[in-house]
């Protein structure tokens, strides 16, 4: 009806297809630059590629792929030959936009794909400006596993008058999923994921984890203790990241250790278990991580290991799933009592750093503060009611030059 379109549905429900066998009915060929499809990752957007093509067979309707991280030379001479659907990641996009290869205003469709994670990760303002280069009268499909209604709220400003559209069959996905949450102590997480990997041996496993610091942690680890293991997140040099998804895609890999976004867009049919080392703070990542199993009817494992404290987010978890998560314990998995040597995590976003002492043992950068007090602490200021304690770790110190 060529009305704009919110979609929502969850992971492995097939919407790609959704939006992609429409353009192929609507799009004419020859006309280039004439559908724009937006994605938050390379692989993502590599994988529409591919899934677009793959419908297009037998028509002349082609789709290209353009993303950061490689030469703009081979995308440039893509681009000269005028495909029908353009598909890319926004910074790239609108390079090849400001640099003339790319004529948005060609554009009649224009498609976001997993919106609520370019929002998340700081697109919108690029994602404004896409659809700014694109003419009025386009048509705005928006899709993704979850919308919350301040992206709702977000994506509803570059349409017109869209119709919302949630499948209800997307719920099976995660009914598909076999779910299991595993108590632990944070500083025995490293043993029960080993314990797992070792006991249970399943064929093809994800391990989300929330740093990227910890998906190369747990990977160097898993590595030391003969378990072959392959980190992906975003820092990882494009040509390594293409490596990986060969091989996973290929079957010649078992362990993944990934961060939330890397994972964006892995659809690989032979995952059978994803394990959250670390929950995520927003209960609907989970969904978005347990979606990566049961894809296409198929069933999967999920295991989520959950220290004491987070007991708060696995009920915010189970209450959007709409299921309880049953416990699961292994007899001889036996706990350690609390190392020695053991010190507690600060509060995310925080760091707990020692000054340099000097002569004297005190910091030379040491400066009194008063004692916080959360009741006088104003809510505007101190979001969440955290209240810092401390200076941040690292200051100028006096070591910047002037002009004096």
């Amino acid at each position: 009806e060529g009305r704009d379109v919110l979609g929502q549905a969850k992971p492995g429900t097939g919407k790609t297809a959704a939006f992609s066998l429409p353009l192929l009915e609507l799009c004419d060929e020859g006309d280039p630059f004439q559908a724009v499809i937006v994605a938050p990752t390379r692989e993502l957007a590599v994988q529409i590629t591919q899934e677009f093509n793959r419908l297009a067979k037998g028509t002349r309707l082609r789709a290209i792929t353009i993303y950061g991280g490689a030469g703009m030379g081979g995308q440039i001479e893509q681009l000269q030959t005028g495909p029908e659907v353009i598909v890319g990641t926004p910074g790239r996009l609108l390079d090849m936009a400001g640099r003339g290869h790319l004529k948005l205003g060609r554009a009649r469709f224009a498609v976001l794909d997993e919106v609520d994670r370019m929002f998340d990760i700081g697109f919108r303002d690029d994602i404004r400006r896409i659809l700014d280069l694109c003419p009025r009268e386009r048509q705005t499909l928006v899709v993704s596993a979850t919308i919350s209604p301040e992206i709702e709220e977000l994506a509803r400003q570059h349409m017109r008058n869209p119709e919302k559209i949630v499948t209800s069959a997307g719920s099976l996905t995660v009914a598909l999923v076999e779910q299991h949450h595993l108590p632990v102590q944070l500083w025995d997480k490293r043993r029960l994921l080993l314990h797992l990997l070792t006991h249970e041996e399943p064929a093809l496993t994800v391990v989300f984890c929330r740093l990227k610091r910890t998906v190369d942690d747990i990977a160097g680890r898993l590595n030391d203790k003969g378990i072959e293991s392959f980190a992906i997140h975003g820092d990882l040099p494009q040509r390594k990241r293409e490596q990986i998804f060969k091989k996973l895609k290929a079957g010649k890999l078992e362990v993944l250790i990934a961060s939330d976004l890397a994972a964006r867009g892995l659809d690989v049919d032979g995952i059978t278990h994803v394990i959250n080392y670390d929950l995520p703070d927003d209960p609907e990542v989970y969904v978005h991580r347990i979606g990566r199993t049961a894809r296409i009817g198929r069933k999967g494992v999920a295991w989520s290991l959950v220290t004491p404290e987070q007991g708060k987010l696995l009920t915010e978890i189970e209450i959007l799933v709409g299921q309880e998560i049953p416990k699961l314990e292994y007899p001889d998995f036996k706990p350690r009592p609390r190392p020695d040597n053991w010190k507690d995590t600060p509060p995310q976003g925080h760091v707990i750093v020692e000054g340099v002492p000097d002569k004297k043992g005190k910091s030379r950068h040491a400066i009194d503060l008063p004692a916080a007090d959360p009741k006088k602490a104003d809510p505007k200021k101190f979001p969440g009611g955290v209240v810092p304690t401390a200076l941040p770790p690292k200051r100028l110190g006096g070591r910047t030059r002037t002009r004096r």
